[in-house]
């Protein structure tokens, strides 16, 4: 029985492309094994870009070789895929701007290479690493992913990535270890929204996760989406997918692991705790202040045809997640 993040293709693919597709590989039997592949997938399964490889083109060619091995995995959504155009020109990410296209606007410029990460905090292995040596290690695989927004919106994207676990765990966080907290970079000559007069928050940017959530098997470090390098304006060149929490916890261009014995304060916390809490867990029970999250708008849409469908409790992951907040009062940990 398939579960909730699983999916047949033709449940990830306009059903009529899907079918279509099937007959053109049942004509084509006699053709090589690689042309076996469904439109828009490349020989490893994994979705591809619409256009050319657009970011990888610009990327150290160890990232896009890396990239461009990943392999598909059982984390599927069962969700059509948001189209490429709307993921990388639609976007929460201040440090380019507060506007959704700002981001895409803003970030084209922008250079992640050279990159480091810095490990601190309550672990044995710690220092300055660079992107390479973050990556290299890890096989990469492409997850399917529902993103849900804190303002009610939703996409599902094909990230490239590796488990965030699999990242901590090389650096033998010690049993004070209680919780981690992550930071962007920043650059505000790259950066714009960070140089504005009049700033929605302060920077850096900071998110936070207990570290049995940092350990779940959801929580996943992002490179690359749509078989692509990730695109700036979307986190470039790592970033965290946190599918069961809303988008804001999943932080983007890292720069700072720190394991921590005490809960840190976010960015947003630090903004306004009451509208926006530690946990951030999607739950339609429990509103906004100024808004319901009982549905969402999942893109694409437009004001005619909304596209508007019911939010699931935490965000249909609830089978994975759910005993990590067994006897909390969800209504007060939001």
């Amino acid at each position: 029985m398939a579960r909730s993040w699983e999916s047949k293709e033709f449940e990830v693919t306009d059903q009529s492309t899907y079918l279509n597709r099937r007959k053109f590989l049942q004509a084509a039997s006699m053709l090589p094994i690689a042309a076996h592949i469904p439109l828009g997938y490349g020989a490893d399964g994994v979705l591809k870009t619409p256009q050319s490889k657009i970011y990888a083109d610009r990327a150290p060619q160890w990232l896009a070789q890396q990239v461009a091995g990943a392999q598909t995995s059982k984390w599927v959504a069962k969700d059509d895929v948001t189209p490429y155009e709307h993921i990388i020109r639609y976007n929460n990410f201040y440090e380019f701007g507060s506007g959704k296209s700002d981001p895409y606007d803003n970030a084209q410029d922008f250079k992640s290479d050279p990159w480091s990460v810095e490990i601190k905090g309550e672990a044995d292995v710690k220092g300055k690493f660079t992107l390479e040596d973050i990556l290299k290690p890890h096989p990469l695989e492409e997850r399917i992913y529902r993103l849900r927004c804190v303002e009610a919106w939703s996409m599902v994207v094909p990230w490239i990535g590796f488990p965030l676990s699999d990242l901590l765990k090389r650096f033998k966080p010690t049993s004070k270890a209680k919780f981690v907290r992550f930071t962007t970079l920043v650059d505000s000559k790259q950066m714009p929204g960070q140089r504005a007069v009049f700033k929605s928050i302060d920077y850096p940017y900071v998110e936070g996760l207990r570290i049995d959530e940092a350990m779940n098997e959801l929580a996943f470090v992002a490179v690359g989406l749509y078989g692509d390098v990730m695109p700036p304006q979307n986190g470039a060149p790592l970033r965290l997918v946190l599918p069961w929490k809303y988008g804001f916890k999943s932080i983007k261009s890292i720069v700072s692991i720190e394991f921590l014995e005490r809960q840190p304060r976010t960015t947003w916390e630090k903004t306004n705790a009451r509208e926006y809490g530690f946990y951030a867990n999607v739950n339609p029970e429990v509103s906004h202040p100024r808004w319901s999250q009982a549905s969402e708008r999942r893109l694409p849409g437009s004001l005619f045809s909304p596209n508007r469908m019911d939010t699931q409790k935490f965000n249909g992951y609830e089978e994975q997640v759910a005993q990590l907040y067994a006897n909390m009062d969800l209504n007060r940990y939001y």
